[in-house]
């Protein structure tokens, strides 16, 4: 393994990791932006208000993208092995 492999490698991962996570991410960052565009509106400053909602969304979210994060994952392991198999 040489370095532009290994640069290769990470620049992989770092991808998959931003695909995998990607969904959970902005469904929090929009579900955020719309509750605190909620809160200055109606100026209600509750903190548990922000929780509640992310937590819904998020879990169905991560319900909806599961097969795809995981196909990322499995995609990622599938090219390691083959690389770990052909020696790189």
């Amino acid at each position: 393994m040489n370095e532009a492999d290994a640069l290769e490698l990470v620049r992989s991962a770092i991808w998959t990791m931003l695909m995998a996570a990607g969904p959970a991410v902005g469904a929090a960052m929009i579900v955020g932006l719309i509750i605190a565009l909620f809160q200055a509106l109606t100026q209600i400053q509750e903190m548990t208000l922000t929780f509640v909602p992310k937590i819904i969304v998020m879990f169905l979210v991560l319900m909806l993208a599961a097969p795809f994060m995981g196909g990322q994952i499995y995609s990622f392991t599938e090219q390691i092995y083959a690389r770990i198999q052909n020696g790189y």
